[in-house]
């Protein structure tokens, strides 16, 4: 079965706004990290689907994979980043966040 890349492409773009419009939206870190794996993962797609369509596309899978390793390192990160925020504060809340600057 075949499916239309504009199919594909257009799943991507629902991914991608849904993505932007949770980080714009939300004031908590967790779901502001969503949002942003929401976007990578519609960059993935977008990836994966170009190399399906060009002959020799492999280019597109590397791409995905770097895609796939970067975020699993983010998250670990960030997550550290809001446990410890946690921890001081009692709360998640990015705008608390302006204690951070010196």
């Amino acid at each position: 079965m075949n499916v239309p890349i504009e199919n594909v492409l257009l799943i991507g773009v629902v991914m991608f706004v849904c993505g932007v419009v949770t980080m714009a939206t939300k004031r908590n870190a967790v779901g502001i990290l969503i949002g942003a794996e929401l976007v990578l993962n519609a960059s993935n797609l977008n990836f994966v689907t170009f190399a399906y369509y060009t002959p020799f596309g492999i280019d597109g899978q590397a791409f995905a994979l770097f895609g796939i390793v970067l975020p699993a390192a983010e998250a670990a990160i960030a997550l550290a980043i809001v446990l410890n925020f946690y921890n001081n504060h009692m709360t998640v809340d990015v705008d608390r966040a302006d204690e951070l600057k010196q």
